[in-house]
């Protein structure tokens, strides 16, 4: 089969390595793709959010299968198109992609359909939004309503950081994307994601992962670590939360005019009341993936090709039991400004250690063909071993072998899976 994966960061990097494994692959292109997945694939310089351009290069490469990495091309309907060409894609359509899309079209899906989830409410001004922040207090969560690359969220503890959440969204800092806004409840409780194989109406659900949301011990700073499995998920509440994302699997069938097809990315408070949802996403998470990908024994390829083409009953995956443990190196100054283009060394010598794969998330060659830093998380670091103790310490082994100038990392990485 002949495949194009859609993406540039490491979450494409883990699905084509995953497929590239496939005795059933010919060849796999990767657009754009980073410095990593030009290791095992051809990277190619589509626009993927131009659906013709994808479909122009899908017919002359005799595509077999389209995966859809990121969300934007999937809210653009760039899957539709891809569909309607006749080609098999992984992702669903423009209408299935509004649960990531549009947070408010994701809680009325939510309720409508009994999927436990906050209280919230849907503020179309900023006048509506304050006199709701004054109504129910703080903490509270303030959200932009649209896509916003990863931003776009502040948790506030407090009034005056809630009210400046709302006044950001309202004075266009993330663009049309803020331009309503949710306020919701705030839950309590550990987070973690359950991803789902979507297809006709049926759920069928991976491991369990928790990521870390900074960037810097102790919790501060952006998404930059991520484990797998989550030992403080008891088989009861894995249970709850499979049974959430099958009800939330039969809406869609209900629900959208078109068959939602892909990944359906569960966010998961576990409240004392049960797990209650905090977010869909359209597609594959990121870092979950790299940690998931490595965990997963069956032929990747085989999956994504039958998810696609509606064949998810027959579908029987085998996942490993031992644990995946992610550690992500960022640029100096993330997530702030920070500087590109510095030369990366080390990365050969920490794929020699047994259990490790370096995951490329924001790297680049530059003129010398040397392999560069091209994004604040650069790398994703994995290790899998039979336990979290020898993991995290495979894992940050790995890291100390690679180097960049300014390079930066959390050192407390699944520690929490120790202590669960």
């Amino acid at each position: 089969m002949n495949v194009l994966v859609l993406g540039s960061g490491g979450r494409e990097h883990a699905l084509a390595w995953a497929i590239a494994k496939s005795p059933r692959l010919d060849s796999l292109f990767v657009a754009p793709g980073n410095g990593g997945t030009a290791t095992i694939a051809k990277n190619v310089p589509l626009d993927m959010n131009d659906a013709d351009a994808v479909i122009g290069f899908a017919r002359s490469e005799n595509i077999d299968l389209v995966v859809i990495g990121p969300e934007a091309p999937l809210v653009a309907g760039v899957a539709d198109a891809i569909r309607a060409a006749g080609i098999a894609v992984f992702g669903p359509g423009a209408q299935g992609a509004r649960l990531e899309g549009s947070k408010s079209f994701s809680k009325e899906f939510m309720l409508a359909h009994g999927l436990p989830t906050a209280r919230y409410k849907k503020c179309t001004s900023q006048d509506e939004a304050m006199d709701y922040l004054h109504e129910v207090g703080a903490p509270i969560v303030v959200k932009a309503d649209g896509l916003a690359a990863g931003k776009g969220v502040v948790v506030a503890e407090d009034m005056e950081e809630a009210e400046e959440a709302v006044r950001d969204c309202f004075a266009g800092d993330f663009g049309e994307a803020g331009s309503v806004v949710v306020i919701e409840e705030m839950l309590e409780g550990p987070e973690c994601s359950m991803l789902a194989f979507l297809s006709e109406g049926k759920a069928l659900a991976m491991p369990c992962a928790q990521d870390h949301k900074r960037a810097f011990d102790g919790d501060l700073g952006p998404n930059t670590g991520v484990y797998s499995p989550v030992p403080c998920v008891t088989s009861e509440l894995e249970a709850a939360m499979q049974e959430i994302m099958q009800n939330a699997a039969a809406a869609t069938a209900k629900e959208f005019d078109d068959a939602y097809t892909g990944v359906l990315y569960g966010g998961f408070m576990l409240t004392a009341e049960g797990p209650k949802l905090l977010e869909f996403n359209a597609r594959f998470g990121d870092p979950e993936t790299q940690v998931i990908m490595p965990r997963l024994e069956s032929d990747a390829l085989e999956a994504f090709y039958m998810v696609a083409t509606g064949k998810l009953d027959a579908l029987d995956l085998r996942w490993t039991d031992q644990v995946a443990v992610c550690v992500v190196l960022a640029s100096d100054g993330y997530p702030g400004s920070y500087e590109k283009g510095k030369v990366i060394l080390g990365i050969e010598e920490a794929e020699e250690l047994d259990g490790v794969t370096v995951f490329h998330a924001g790297t680049a060659f530059n003129q010398d063909d040397e392999l560069v830093t091209n994004g604040g998380r650069v790398l994703n670091v994995v290790a899998l071993a039979d336990t979290f103790e020898d993991a995290r310490e495979l894992a940050y082994e790995a890291c100390d072998k690679i180097n960049f100038e300014g390079k930066q990392y959390r050192h407390d990485i699944a520690l929490r899976a120790l202590e669960a």
